[in-house]
């Protein structure tokens, strides 16, 4: 499991460290494994022509000490300083004494359009807002040039904590991150600011904090999915209701059973007006024209893709006591005093706009802050939230570190798609996962089921539904 932690915590892990070692030590662990990576990136170091944006923070440092190492194997180095007067003063000592020059901001520009490599040292974890006028030119020659872009721990203008990108913006192929992931490196918008992230451990010791957010890899998903026993029998496994679809939007409901069928529950028993299409295509679902509270026994419920403005569904699967996921249409008909009133766990499943319209902001507000949008909801309505996206997050309400997907792919931005995430979530949840890592798990499934189903090329749902499988036995694999 990878895990990010808060601006603060590493702060206060890293004065503890820097008591205990030498002065200077911990900055030459970040430096040496910067200018590793940068080596790497280049191939070959001799005769390349580096540039650090350097500012007056420790991320300046870091550029310097790297440069400095890089310098020392031949590569040409120079270092563009934005405050002159506040460059850390030994890297500077040491860049030089190893044959780099430095030059003034105004004459970074000339230098970057010539570089094969250009260093991000402008801005450390601390920064808020986006990047003053002369950084923020220089940081739009670098993306406009040839060179390959390196972020000294994140991209200088975006914001550590919460992933939000206040203006202007470094706009890196690597970031090499040091001791810990930082939130903004995880989630969008700063996410597409990282490019690819490197971690390069200094010896923080993290692993007695607490994280706030956390990313599954296949073996953490492997321990949360349900592998039926010798004597499991299809209601030992579970049986997941599916209210979903109308007779405007039928393919609603036969994409959630879909996903639901492949999501480890031993049955699905669908209440709708979509019966004859969710049959016609799988025959093994259960059907009933009786509406929830008379279906017969479920052990969760999922209600909402395509219903419509069939508030009385809605309603009656928000009243029931077995875990209940709530997802499209059902999220703008549920009643968030009787969501809040719920014992049994829920699991709402929003994305953006759906999101803004429950939160009463814009759209553009939650994608630009998405794990305050997560969190908020959560709060507000006492559930678990898993927001869909470019980056989908799963908070819960009880202040749980927030867990991002690190799976899916841009083909998955497709119509339907979310109604087999909701039936595989809420198939999970009838097997007896907990809200959060039925949310995780499912995301985690079905964006690597896109991923496979894509390869390269556009998808539809029922083909995204059609990998779970795959997905599954790849995770368990």
């Amino acid at each position: 499991m990878r895990t990010a932690y808060s601006v603060e915590t590493v702060r206060a892990a890293e004065r503890e460290l820097m008591a205990r070692l030498p002065d200077g030590a911990l900055m030459q662990r970040a430096a040496a494994g910067l200018a590793a990576a940068c080596a790497g990136v280049l191939g070959r170091v001799y005769g390349r022509r580096v540039v650090l944006l350097v500012g007056s923070g420790d991320n300046g440092g870091d550029a310097l000490f790297a440069g400095a190492r890089l310098a020392r194997r031949g590569a040409g180095v120079t270092a563009v300083l934005l405050s002159p007067e506040r460059a850390h003063g030994a890297g500077l000592a040491a860049l030089r004494r190893s044959g780099g020059v430095t030059v003034a901001a105004e004459g970074g520009e000339a230098a970057v359009r010539r570089a094969d490599l250009v260093v991000d040292g402008i801005v450390g974890i601390g920064g808020r807002g986006g990047l003053r006028p002369e950084a923020a030119a220089l940081a739009a020659c670098a993306a406009g040039s040839p060179a390959t872009v390196v972020a000294v721990d994140l991209p200088s203008g975006v914001e550590a904590d919460t992933g939000e990108v206040r203006g202007q913006a470094v706009r890196a192929d690597l970031t090499v991150t040091f001791g810990t992931h930082k939130p903004g490196l995880l989630v969008d918008p700063a996410r597409e600011y990282a490019g690819s992230v490197r971690l390069v451990d200094i010896g923080l010791g993290l692993s007695g904090e607490r994280a706030v957010l956390e990313a599954l890899q296949h073996a953490d998903v492997a321990r949360l999915l349900p592998v039926p026993g010798a004597e499991s029998d299809k209601y030992r496994r579970g049986v997941v209701g599916v209210a979903a679809g109308s007779d405007r939007y039928p393919g609603a409901a036969v994409l959630a059973v879909a996903g639901a069928l492949r999501g480890g529950a031993g049955a699905v028993r669908y209440v709708g007006p979509a019966r004859d299409a969710v049959i016609a295509r799988f025959p093994e679902t259960l059907v009933s024209d009786q509406g929830p509270r008379r279906a017969g026994r479920v052990q969760a419920w999922v209600v909402g893709p395509g219903a419509g403005d069939d508030a009385d569904t809605v309603g009656q699967v928000v009243a029931a006591e077995v875990p209940v996921l709530i997802d499209a249409d059902g999220l703008r008909l549920a009643d968030r005093a009787a969501v809040r009133a719920r014992t049994a766990p829920t699991l709402m499943t929003p994305h953006a706009g759906e999101a803004a319209a429950l939160l009463g902001v814009t759209r553009e507000e939650v994608e630009a802050g998405r794990l305050a949008a997560v969190r908020e909801l959560a709060a507000a309505y006492g559930a678990t939230v898993l927001l869909k996206g470019s980056t989908t997050l799963v908070a819960g309400p009880g202040g749980e570190p927030v867990r991002v997907n690190p799976t899916g792919t841009p083909w998955l931005a497709t119509a339907g798609s979310g109604d087999v995430l909701s039936g595989l979530a809420g198939s999970l949840l009838a097997a007896g996962l907990r809200a959060r890592d039925a949310g995780s798990a499912a995301a985690y499934l079905h964006g690597l089921a896109a991923r496979l189903a894509a390869t390269g090329a556009p998808v539809g749902a029922h083909d995204v539904a059609a990998a779970v499988p795959r997905a599954w036995r790849d995770v368990r694999r």
